[in-house]
């Protein structure tokens, strides 16, 4: 199934043709912010499988539990470079606005980008 939706990363693109691709398997990201962003469409379309692979497995958690009470509802990219990312995601938890500041770090293991850990 194609969704033509506005992509959650906020690229202007939609859904199928941008992060979609990815958590689909159809596409590796090419860079750490291309990662980045499709983790955090992801975690906003609630494919936490994609987070999880994704992650490095030195770093990444035994399992992953959505927050029903979370939603993601946008994304700004603050700076980038070749193998981190710093961002600001918004979201609402029981209709409250929050956000969330990072600087992440990704590495390239086989191949793949993968994300190793953040920090505010």
């Amino acid at each position: 199934m194609q969704l033509q939706r506005p992509c959650p990363c906020g690229s202007g693109t939609s859904y199928d043709a941008c992060c979609g691709r990815l958590h689909r398997g159809a596409a590796r990201a090419e860079t750490a912010e291309e990662l980045m962003r499709s983790r955090y469409s992801a975690y906003a379309v609630g494919d936490l499988d994609h987070v999880f692979r994704t992650w490095h497995p030195r770093t990444r958690p035994d399992d992953l539990a959505p927050d029903p009470a979370l939603t993601w509802t946008g994304l700004r990219i603050v700076a980038a470079g070749e193998d981190w990312v710093e961002f600001v995601a918004s979201y609402e938890r029981d209709g409250q606005p929050g956000e969330l500041r990072e600087h992440s770090l990704f590495e390239r293991r086989g191949g793949r980008w993968v994300y190793v850990s953040g920090r505010p």
